[in-house]
């Protein structure tokens, strides 16, 4: 059985339909990724399957229950987790403080335990701290654990939000655009990372512009024209499917890296 299965899913704005019918499968431990131009329906979908929209029809379940129109942080109790933004990221904090933050679901004690210090609440930070470390020295990190955020650079930045959204815990990882703005080294270090976490039992779907990446790395593409999906299957086969080459790929061979 899939562990993220949507089907029918269409969102609408007033008049305009963003996603229109939109159904997937994603196989535990598969890394799924969704293409298309830009206005294609891809974050909204990523929105709606994180519960962050809520869908004008269609649902989403994740190993089998109905998690359709859920909230946000019940979504990512049960497992379906959208990684942090740079601009979620607290910057006056080091990266291991990040990550620690990153383990609020998870927490025993409630608000007024940590406000007044409870054996409760030092025995969860205590435990966010070692399982911090633990996801950062995974990810290639650990050196960086005590920097501050406003002084990591571009691609530690991304990898620090993919590890806050490790620190969740969750079955299934969306990731929106991890690449975007890497240099070449910078990418093929996320590639490893991306390949890694899901090594370590976590199912990816993820949304990518970059081409050669998303060839590199995907087990499926699923393709998305004006919301609607057009095509869906390998790297190999998208890259010779003719409706997606000409409505997103182009002609040309070094659109895709090849």
């Amino acid at each position: 059985m899939a562990i993220l299965e949507v089907q029918n899913l269409t969102k609408k704005f007033g008049g305009l339909t963003a996603v229109n019918d939109v159904s997937l499968k994603v196989e535990k431990g598969e890394i799924f990724t969704i293409i298309g131009p830009n206005g294609a329906g891809k974050s909204t979908t990523f929105k709606l399957i994180a519960s962050f929209l809520k869908p004008s029809a269609g649902s989403i379940r994740l190993d089998g229950e109905d998690i359709t129109g859920t909230q946000p942080h019940v979504a990512a109790q049960k497992g379906v987790v959208r990684t942090f933004q740079e601009t979620t990221i607290f910057k006056e904090m080091t990266a291991l403080e990040n990550v620690v933050v990153g383990h609020h679901l998870q927490s025993k004690a409630g608000l007024a335990g940590y406000f007044f210090n409870t054996r409760e609440a030092r025995e969860d930070t205590a435990r966010f701290r070692e399982s911090a470390s633990e996801i950062l020295d995974y990810l290639g990190l650990g050196h960086v654990k005590g920097e501050y955020a406003k002084n990591l650079p571009h691609g530690y930045l991304r990898a620090l939000g993919i590890a806050l959204g490790l620190a969740a815990r969750p079955k299934v990882l969306l990731l929106d655009e991890p690449f975007a703005g890497m240099n070449h080294e910078e990418t093929q270090r996320a590639v490893d990372m991306v390949r890694a976490i899901r090594d370590r039992g976590v199912t990816i779907l993820l949304v990518e512009h970059d081409m050669p990446a998303v060839m590199r790395i995907s087990d499926r593409i699923l393709v998305l024209n004006f919301g609607t999906p057009i095509a869906e299957g390998t790297p190999a086969e998208i890259q010779v499917n003719e409706t997606v080459i000409e409505a997103y790929l182009g002609r040309e061979d070094e659109e895709i890296g090849m």
